[in-house]
């Protein structure tokens, strides 16, 4: 039973919130009010929980060594010894071929997006992540990923479902800043030393050049996700072109982020943000409940 219980606790359900964006295809595709497709974009999310659970446990069984020595990922189970390599080994396994199974029946397009998301995360954790700049950049396309799968589930009963090339941009982006930011609190939080780190490629970066990728990516996210609901394609699809109205909230929810990180030094985990943050999440309430609305009601 001990476990099995440090088995759940390293799925790290408290991250799941990343995976939130598998709703993203049942908002902008209008269907929402279609039981078939809520009900395929909740069970697409459940296969990403779990599927991000078990890439949690691959990753960290691959960085059992550093994990030992860092300030605080050695409390995990597989660090600390209450989950044995073997055991996490067997179960994560387990799960990745549940995953497979749920995701075929989900659909062959679905499916295909899933087994992409483990092939990618299994390089991101051999190589990318040890590579300055790329291991920030492979986060990122995992969420694509994610915003890719968000419309294959809806495929075999919604067929047109698309999603706009610029909100993969605007997926892509932030998955930077959020990536950067927390770059920076790690640089922050633990001591570097040359050839010493507990992550290897934070030793090739610096606080200055955080600072700029993360202005940079701020930037960018803001730009691109403006130009996507005033570009003419938009306004043609959904019919109107108040989705401008969501910019304010898209401002503050990053404007609110960046605080929480130089002010408050809270960027090492965006997920905990999310979840205890009531201003940002009231930003991202808002801008649900506004684009729902300005896009349910079009002719």
């Amino acid at each position: 039973m001990a476990i099995f219980t440090a088995f759940l606790e390293n799925l790290r359900p408290r991250q799941w919130t990343k995976n939130l964006i598998l709703f993203a295809g049942l908002i902008f595709a209008q269907k929402f009010t279609n039981p078939e497709c809520v009900w395929r974009a909740f069970s697409g999310f459940s296969v990403f929980c779990l599927a991000s659970g078990a890439v949690y446990i691959f990753n960290d069984i691959a960085d059992v060594a550093l994990d030992r020595v860092h300030p605080y990922k050695r409390f995990r189970p597989i660090a600390s010894g209450r989950l044995p390599v073997k055991s996490a080994a067997t179960l994560a396994t387990i799960v990745l071929l549940v995953c497979l199974v749920v995701a075929w029946f989900l659909g062959p397009h679905f499916a295909a997006v899933t087994v992409a998301f483990f092939l990618w995360n299994g390089f991101y954790t051999r190589l990318l992540k040890k590579a300055v700049i790329l291991d920030v950049v492979g986060i990122a396309f995992s969420f694509v990923l994610r915003a890719i799968a968000s419309v294959a589930v809806l495929l075999p009963v919604a067929p047109n479902t698309t999603i706009s090339k610029w909100l993969l941009l605007c997926t892509f982006f932030l998955s930077l800043f959020l990536g950067f930011c927390k770059r920076r609190n790690e640089m922050i939080q633990v001591q570097v030393n040359e050839g010493d780190s507990t992550r290897p490629a934070l030793t090739a970066y610096s606080e200055p050049l955080l600072n700029v990728l993360i202005g940079f990516s701020f930037t960018i996210t803001l730009l691109v996700y403006t130009l996507y609901t005033i570009w003419p394609r938009t306004v043609e699809h959904f019919h109107t072109s108040n989705l401008v109205l969501t910019v304010p909230f898209v401002v503050y929810g990053l404007g609110r982020y960046l605080f929480l990180v130089y002010k408050e030094g809270r960027g090492g985990r965006p997920h905990e943000i999310l979840l205890n943050d009531m201003a940002l999440q009231a930003a991202i309430s808002g801008w649900i409940i506004t684009i729902i609305v300005i896009i349910g009601l079009r002719p």
